[in-house]
């Protein structure tokens, strides 16, 4: 694997050098997060693929060195993803070059590539690349590989844990036949505490930095909110100096109109712990966001509120640990979807009616959300976890209060910005 990655950089220094004679160029692209499923897949994929990793860094090559889009109008690029099926809206326009697609989580039609699709709902999409490799060319597989491949495998799968209820048969088929094929790769235990002491070490991180490490992006109407994983306890991120300016900065910096974050941790007795904080400025849309998730029923939550002493932040505790980050985003979805709709004034109509419009559009985002949204691919349809001492209802199922004065002011406000023209940002 190390002789194939520095193959590729000094093919990739070459093909640089040689720009009147560049050949094309085939790609596998992991997700933005570029978390360890995403990069051990596409790097797996990518050593099975030319058929030729305690990995040096150096020997990697990130999104940010090679200018996908000037190779593919030059007509030179071909693109393999994995991790993902939906390219960030920077890079729509390499659509066009996307040949295959490997994927474990459901898929988005309306922005899924036209090209062949290879999904399956799995813990993790290392599984389907070892699936793969053993599949076409299990030769190939050194120990480098595949302990990348197992602790992968392992990580996404919480150990293989059966409470937790990650992995499928087809996980842990795959995890036994690496340690069949190579019996001295390290022990799930010991693997799985050293690689989430990892993933959770945060240690040295800016608050940006922590929001950016594994962020992703949804956008509704024009409204784009960040949902980012934070790997530490709520207490403590809100403790953090400057916080509040961080979070203004964060948000203005990128575009975005709110950020969910989804504090994460683990007790004394290794038992995840979920919390959340939403960091709005616009009061409506906040209530909106809020009101989807505590009166969502699938999944059901379980929130709490959380001390938080910050104008614009709302906090919570929540008592559903199964519900991961990634089964927020269809409620958030629908909850912009329903704010976007709750903002229009049906022509004929006094302004000072969208009170009660968006008094509805609230309703709608807690009480329609669709239960086949919430799949994603941290957590596969499988047999569901037992409830067990799970709460039936939620604690604020009962809702917000009406909207105040201040609440219709913000969208007269929001009304009057979208005629006014929008400065360019600028890019880092």
């Amino acid at each position: 694997m190390e002789d194939y990655l520095q193959g590729c950089r000094a093919a990739l220094q070459e093909h640089s050098r040689a720009q009147e004679e560049s050949r094309p160029l085939h790609v596998v692209l992991g997700n933005e997060a570029c978390d360890l499923d995403s990069m051990v897949s596409a790097l797996a994929l990518a050593f099975y693929l030319t058929k030729k990793v305690h990995i040096p860094e150096t020997l990697l090559i990130f999104r940010d060195e090679i200018d996908l889009h000037v190779l593919h109008q030059a007509g030179l690029l071909t693109l393999i993803l994995v991790d993902h099926h939906v390219l960030p809206r920077s890079d729509a326009a390499l659509e066009e070059a996307v040949a295959e697609v490997m994927d474990h989580r459901p898929i988005e039609q309306k922005h899924c590539p036209p090209c062949h699709v290879s999904v399956e709902l799995v813990g993790s999409c290392a599984t389907l690349v070892t699936e793969r490799i053993l599949q076409g060319a299990p030769e190939i597989l050194d120990r480098e590989t595949a302990a990348l491949l197992h602790g992968t495998i392992i990580l996404d799968c919480v150990n293989m844990d059966l409470k937790i209820g990650k992995a499928t048969t087809k996980d842990r088929k795959y995890v036994e036949k690496l340690e069949a094929l190579f019996p001295d790769l390290p022990k799930r235990n010991e693997i799985f505490d050293w690689l989430q002491k990892a993933k959770f070490d945060v240690s040295g991180l800016t608050t940006e930095q922590m929001l950016r490490k594994d962020q992703k992006v949804t956008c509704r109407a024009g409204t784009r909110v960040a949902v980012s994983a934070v790997y530490m306890d709520l207490e403590a991120f809100l403790r953090r100096p400057d916080l509040l300016e961080d979070l203004n900065a964060f948000c203005q910096t990128h575009s975005y109109d709110a950020l969910v974050a989804m504090t994460i941790f683990f007790d004394a007795h290794s038992e995840p712990v979920r919390q959340l904080a939403v960091f709005c400025p616009h009061v409506a849309l906040r209530m909106a966001i809020c009101g989807a998730l505590e009166r969502s029923h699938s999944p059901m939550l379980k929130l709490t509120p959380f001390p938080a002493a910050y104008p614009n932040l709302q906090a919570y505790l929540q008592g559903n640990t199964q519900a991961s980050r990634k089964k927020l985003l269809p409620l958030l979805q629908e909850a912009l979807t329903a704010y976007s709709e709750s903002m229009k004034i049906p022509a004929g109509q006094p302004e000072a009616a969208s009170s009660e419009q968006v008094d509805k559009g609230l309703d709608r985002a807690g009480s329609t959300l669709t239960p086949g949204l919430s799949q994603d691919e941290d957590d596969p349809p499988l047999p569901p976890t037992p409830m067990n001492s799970l709460v039936d209802e939620c604690p604020l199922d009962q809702g917000l209060p009406k909207l105040s004065a201040e609440a219709v002011f913000e969208k007269c406000s929001q009304i009057s910005l979208t005629q006014a023209p929008t400065p360019a940002l600028s890019k880092k």
